[in-house]
């Protein structure tokens, strides 16, 4: 059983593979995104915490999925660009993954199983689910989609 985070790698938006053992050290947010929810402008928090904790540590990933509601359609390339444009987004946005079911990304299948939801469900419920990695690649905590970037500054300040 893989015991942490950097042990896992994920796909650029270009497609190519990418060990996140490259962010061992730093503070992980690991958030699946989507373009056409009603959490999208969550994208300019995100893009906040980036910029205000990126010095000191934090990396923020955001992972495209298209499962629910079919909000995010487009290709790796036009999600980007549409992140860039719209909410001047720099951290990295991967390749578009699934986040539940039989083709649910390796590294989802980890986190979920580290941090599960409410009740115990390890299901992603929604666009804008967040996970907060420690420095160790160790899941601390999940956060709901409507729990806004800026209502995480706490528990990221404390892993920094």
């Amino acid at each position: 059983m893989t015991s942490n985070v950097f042990d896992y790698s994920c796909n650029t938006k270009g497609g190519q593979e990418q060990a996140l053992e490259q962010y061992r050290g730093k503070v992980l947010l690991v958030v699946n995104t989507a373009s056409k929810c009603g959490f999208t402008p969550q994208f300019a928090g995100l893009e906040e915490l980036h910029e205000k904790y990126n010095e000191q540590g934090l990396q923020v990933l955001g992972f495209p999925c298209n499962q629910f509601g079919k909000q995010d359609p487009g290709s790796n390339e036009e999600i980007t660009e549409f992140c860039q444009l719209n909410y001047g987004v720099s951290f990295p946005v991967m390749a578009k993954i699934e986040v539940n079911g039989s083709g649910t990304d390796p590294l989802y299948q980890h986190l979920k199983s580290e941090a599960p939801g409410a009740l115990g469900t390890k299901a992603i419920k929604w666009n804008f689910t967040k996970f907060l990695i420690n420095r160790d690649g160790e899941v601390v905590k999940r956060f709901a989609p409507a729990t806004t970037p800026s209502q995480m500054a706490k528990d990221i300040e404390a892993l920094l």
